[in-house]
């Protein structure tokens, strides 16, 4: 057994306090706590990454109150599960705003449910932080508050790493296939916009309905069209599926898959042999960081995994510590409103570089500036709230995912 330091005991234990939810804080007045709602994937189709999220947001946020709140204000955490449903989701925040009178929503995963919980927190006066990449939860009509940030890349992002990525692989005539829905059918628009624009040719563009018991049709009708390569956007249900049936069709084929579509439990699917080779797109975590290195060494303890393999929850470490920087910067008392002015505030100026809550409120505490840089990106803002982070590319070797190249 690993000896706990003193900052891990602090964190275990103020861990314990954040599950027992209203026990712990209830009797205390309104002011001296901000309520989070953790909403993730627990089942469903991101159910393989919902739990580490959820678990980041607990480590985060005891963090933070190891440290003595901020702005004085304990984190008083509520978890849900948004079962990877949109309907599901509505459900859950609506409790979650409701009944728990939480101040902001963080780690919604899939682009459906970002986009069903944002017209809810808007109304509610409260914050939307996710990972999701549909390029809709941008636009100035659905984020009109500006109150939702984005960790992840955009669908935007993600089209252009896989065209870089396409082209390294040295495709020329590729096909692709994605699952019709807010987030991949974005993202095969914005891939087949990116490819064609420098003059690349697509034999087949195949949108299919989630859910189906099998996708051989559509995937026999892009292998007619003989492509030297299939993007697929899909998740891992789908994914799973379609990959099998290639496999059973026994024809040669270069595959490229986002990393939330080719995780472990795809590998374990489609079985390593089968997987063998196939190129998976990924934002990557911010490795060199302070802020990585102390969230993986939480997270590894706590969930008993590799802490790369779950970008996401390193983006959920961050936005509790994004979050509270800014209720720091605001100051004692301050309202939801000052607390997302402070939001670009802490991550995208010109600040003095910190690596988390702890060494940045030392720093607001003498009215000094801080730029933080997170454990899975810099969080470095645009106008629209989305961040850019770091993509790369892995090939699928006996089974595990094999640094290629960063993209």
């Amino acid at each position: 057994m690993k000896t706990l330091d003193r900052r891990q005991i602090l964190v275990a234990g103020a861990i314990g306090a954040l599950l027992q939810g209203t026990r712990s804080w209830a009797a205390a007045p309104a002011s001296a706590t901000f309520r989070i709602g953790a909403l993730n994937p627990i089942t469903g189709g991101g159910a393989n990454f919902g739990s580490g999220m959820q678990q980041a947001i607990l480590i985060s946020a005891a963090e933070v109150n190891a440290a003595g709140g901020a702005a004085g204000r304990k984190l008083e955490v509520f978890p849900e599960d948004d079962q990877t449903s949109p309907t599901a989701a509505v459900l859950a925040a609506k409790k979650l705003l409701e009944v728990n009178k939480v101040q902001a929503i963080l780690g919604t995963w899939a682009s459906g449910v970002s986009l069903a919980v944002l017209p809810m927190t808007n109304a509610a006066d409260a914050i939307l932080m996710h990972t999701s990449g549909a390029v809709a939860l941008a636009d100035p009509k659905v984020n009109a508050r500006k109150m939702a940030f984005r960790y992840q890349g955009s669908s935007k992002h993600l089209s252009k790493a896989f065209a870089t990525a396409a082209r390294k692989e040295g495709l020329t005539r590729p096909a692709v296939m994605a699952q019709n829905n807010p987030a991949l059918a974005p993202h095969a628009e914005g891939f087949r916009k990116v490819w064609t624009a420098d003059g690349g040719k697509l034999t087949d563009f195949v949108l299919y309905e989630p859910n189906r018991p099998s996708y051989r049709s559509e995937l026999q009708q892009v292998l007619r069209s003989r492509p030297d390569g299939i993007i697929l956007s899909a998740y891992v249900p789908d994914a799973s599926a379609i990959v099998r049936e290639w496999a059973q069709l026994g024809t040669p084929m270069k595959w490229i898959i986002p990393g939330f579509g080719a995780n472990v439990d795809f590998i374990k699917a489609v079985t390593p042999e089968v997987a063998e080779g196939i190129v998976v797109v990924e934002s990557v975590v911010n490795d060199k960081s302070g802020a990585y290195a102390r969230y993986a060494r939480q997270y590894a303890l706590a969930m008993k995994q590799a802490p790369e393999s779950n970008v996401y929850a390193a983006m959920c470490y961050d936005m509790v510590q994004v979050l509270a920087l800014a209720i720091e910067a605001a100051g004692p008392g301050a309202d939801i409103q000052a607390i997302v002015a402070k939001i670009h505030a802490v991550t995208t100026g010109n600040g003095q570089p910190v690596d988390g809550f702890v060494a940045g409120k030392k720093l607001l505490d003498q009215k000094k500036a801080v730029n933080y840089v997170g454990a899975s990106s810099n969080i470095d803002f645009d106008a629209e709230n989305d961040v850019d982070p770091t993509f790369a590319a892995f090939v699928i070797r006996a089974g595990k995912w094999s640094a290629a190249y960063a993209i």
